[in-house]
């Protein structure tokens, strides 16, 4: 089954979540910004995105830019701060069993459906 990982104030998820309905297939919205991914789950969705950290993070938010920028941090480091400050992760993610894409542009859920 789908998950998208959801924030629906933000016009992309919004236009990645249509194309997830479009799909005709069953899927589930988790918004993550009320309900955000353990550090597990992050980081298994990291491994099915084959992306480092880093690469997932909205580096222009705040909270980024007022505790996080400039400093030396691992990955380990990067990912408790995206499930701390959900506010972090690049939106829309869209995991379908092992796979998993970041729909930016929302083009790339499209992916899934091949």
């Amino acid at each position: 089954m789908l998950k998208i990982y959801h924030n629906p104030r933000c016009r992309k998820s919004r236009e990645g979540l249509a194309i997830v309905e479009a799909s005709g297939e069953e899927f589930e919205i988790v918004k993550y910004l009320d309900n955000p991914p353990s550090y597990l789950e992050l980081a298994a969705i990291l491994g099915k995105l084959n992306l480092k950290p880093i690469e997932l993070v909205r580096k222009n938010e705040a909270v980024w830019k007022e505790q996080f920028k400039n400093r030396e941090l691992s990955d380990k480091e990067i990912i408790q701060a995206m499930v701390d400050h959900p506010k972090l992760i690049e939106r829309p993610v869209v995991v379908k069993n092992n796979e998993a894409v970041v729909g930016r542009p929302p083009e790339n859920i499209n992916e899934l459906f091949k």
